[in-house]
């Protein structure tokens, strides 16, 4: 892997070693043959055997990458570290619990690459689960959360918990980086003078495991993020940059 990939398809886990092998497998069938690709996984302090399966996954694909923080940082850290370490310049994200199909993302490249190429790099396109596999009362708290921030930001975005996202890697590192800001990138995006665009995408069961994050401790946290990103969204300044004659 000497030539650098076009695209770095970004895997934050913790404690999935169920569903590292799956979701990779189905990430090369996905991929092999549309786009030269690697595959970064940032194993976010697993205290089960996610560090060996993601060996073992390394030895079967060689497109596989992965490091590994000492201690949990949480997701927003880990999709961040997972972006520093990726060579692609463009970006695509998914969820480490098997629950976003990776048979989206060669759609999702499609409609990056239709876009002029002055307006790629500064494009998010972000997965709309309109047809979601969770529990009636996960599938209502993020309804109540997603009409909640539409409402306090204008971001136009239905779902933006939805893992599923294509970015350009330039975009994500010059966005403000803070705990569950991964939440927040249509409306950060919107802040840095970028467009969003949401296309529907597939969304499965969880194949293994058991989700890390309760629906109390969504919301706990939820209130001092979203009064963060508005005081963001109103404080931001775009300048248009012109280079006079030297």
């Amino acid at each position: 892997m000497n030539a650098v990939p076009e695209l770095a398809v970004v895997v934050p886990v913790k404690n999935e070693a169920d569903n590292i092998l799956p979701l990779v497998t189905e990430i090369h069938a996905a991929l092999h043959g549309v786009v030269e690709f690697e595959i970064i996984y940032v194993d976010d302090g697993s205290t089960d055997a996610t560090g060996q399966k993601l060996l073992e996954a390394k030895g079967r694909f060689p497109q596989v990458r992965f490091v590994r923080h000492r201690a949990s940082c949480g997701q927003s850290q880990a999709i961040a570290t997972a972006v520093k370490h990726a060579r692609a310049p463009l970006i695509a994200m998914l969820d480490g619990d098997g629950q976003n199909d990776p048979a989206d993302i060669p759609s999702m490249l499609a409609r990056w690459r239709a876009e002029p190429e002055a307006s790629r790099e500064k494009l998010l396109i972000a997965g709309w689960r309109a047809n979601r596999k969770d529990t009636s009362s996960r599938r209502w708290a993020s309804k109540a959360a997603n009409a909640i921030r539409a409402w306090a930001l204008r971001d136009n975005t239905p779902d933006t918990g939805c893992g599923s996202k294509l970015f350009s890697r330039a975009l994500f590192l010059d966005l403000p980086r803070f705990d569950h800001m991964h939440r927040y990138l249509p409306a950060l995006t919107i802040r840095a003078g970028g467009t969003v665009e949401s296309v529907v995408v597939n969304h499965r069961p969880r194949g293994a495991g058991a989700s890390n994050y309760s629906n109390l401790r969504r919301a706990l946290v939820g209130v001092p993020d979203l009064l963060g990103v508005m005081w963001l969204m109103r404080r931001s300044r775009n300048p248009v940059v012109e280079i006079p004659p030297q």
